[in-house]
């Protein structure tokens, strides 16, 4: 039986991945649904290739701008195509639906995440910001509703490959009665590992965008420069395994190619190992609990270079520890540290504020947000746009 399948982020690298997957298992898979941004060409060659029910933009301008293009294309169906937030919730949510992809980046992907996981629906999580902003609400929904949640971040994805089969299948399951003494998030220390400290200052956009292993989008190669990517994940994993701030340690691995691992209370370390790319967790993810081609390559140990290991520099990659501090404090200033963060890193990217200010700024929102309750949709939504707004002010006292 083939499975539908919808895409929310489908032109992000994520989104290019999951459908060269799919390309490579037709049997097995089809995408029901393609829901992207704005970008309009990527969109409409991706709908050539795989031939969707339905397309959603995320405005009507470029929906109209799709329509238009999709007059003049050769293909032998044509989906139809909607726009907005409540459309993309309505294709996470249909009923011929199995798998959703949550690949949309930030915060705009928390709302038709939310709506694939009251649906029920097998939610592969590429999305770390919904768990960021609404962690306990977020698993409390997937439990209610009986969703299958898979982790894809290649990390949590890594970890969730190392647990026993008993807490795969038991989101509320404890990692201590199971024998499980640490899990050691790895992260690679992004572009800037071994540059002096004494120049971050002059770092530039193109600098920041340039990651050493992997092949990301803007916003998350920024993210991994500053190593507040490491503590999103930080936050992600305390949700998704269900454990204690304690029990998690991020560990500095240039290679890249062991993921993450988690350490049991005999001594036995379990390491996931593979190259880095995201096409081995989306493929472990689209057919669990079977493995499916991915198109990685195996990897060739006898021309592997020595593994490294080190503890982050917190002078370094102040992000890091700004997440991680968050996290030890609550829901509220996760919300926040990760609001501020989507405000400076796309201020940086303007060039209207600098590389080391993005710290300035995320560390400043945090420290003037009020930490109010956190227990609905509403309220996190609310407090999201409280601190997106404070982040903004503290970038025109930068300029």
């Amino acid at each position: 039986m083939t499975e539908q399948v919808v895409v929310l982020g489908s032109t992000g690298s994520i989104g290019q991945s999951t459908l060269d997957v799919i390309a490579r298992n037709k049997s097995a898979f089809h995408v029901f649904a393609l829901v992207a941004g704005t970008n309009v060409e990527r969109l409409l060659q991706q709908c050539i290739t795989h031939q969707p029910k339905f397309v959603v933009l995320s405005d009507e301008v470029h929906a109209r701008v799709f329509e238009t293009r999709l007059k003049t294309a050769s293909m032998p169906f044509k989906p139809e195509v909607l726009y907005g937030v409540e459309a993309m919730q309505a294709m996470a949510s249909h009923a011929s639906v199995d798998i959703v992809m949550a690949a949309i980046v930030g915060a705009a992907g928390l709302l038709p995440t939310l709506s694939a996981v009251e649906a029920g629906k097998k939610v592969l999580l590429a999305n770390k910001e919904a768990l960021v902003m609404s962690g306990q609400l977020f698993m409390d929904k997937v439990r209610k509703h009986n969703a299958t949640l898979l982790p894809i971040d290649s990390e949590h994805n890594a970890i969730y490959q190392c647990l026993p089969n008993c807490l795969q299948q038991n989101s509320q399951g404890n990692i201590a009665d199971v024998g499980i003494s640490k899990i050691l998030l790895t992260g690679s220390g992004g572009p800037f590992l071994t540059r002096a400290l004494d120049t971050l200052e002059q770092v530039t956009v193109r600098e920041a965008v340039t990651h050493p292993n992997w092949s990301m989008g803007q916003k998350i190669s920024v993210d991994s420069a500053t190593m507040m990517n490491k503590g999103l994940e930080f936050i992600e994993a305390k949700w998704l395994f269900n454990c204690q701030v304690d029990d998690i340690e991020v560990v500095i691995h240039p290679q890249s190619m062991i993921h993450s691992m988690v350490q049991y209370k005999d001594g036995s370390v379990i390491a996931q190992l593979g190259q880095p790319d995201m096409r081995t967790p989306i493929a472990y993810g689209l057919a669990y609990p079977n493995r499916i081609d991915a198109g990685v390559a195996p990897i060739d140990f006898s021309t592997l270079m020595n593994f490294s290991f080190t503890k982050p520099d917190f002078e370094r990659y102040p992000n890091l520890r700004l997440a991680m501090e968050a996290c030890k404090v609550g829901q509220a200033a996760t919300t926040t540290v990760n609001a501020a963060n989507e405000v400076a890193v796309a201020a940086f990217l303007r060039e209207q504020i600098g590389f080391c200010d993005i710290y300035r700024v995320n560390a400043e929102s945090l420290s003037r947000q009020s930490m109010t309750e956190t227990d609905s949709l509403d309220a996190i939504l609310a407090l999201d746009a409280q601190a997106r707004r404070i982040a903004l002010n503290v970038i025109e006292e930068l300029r």
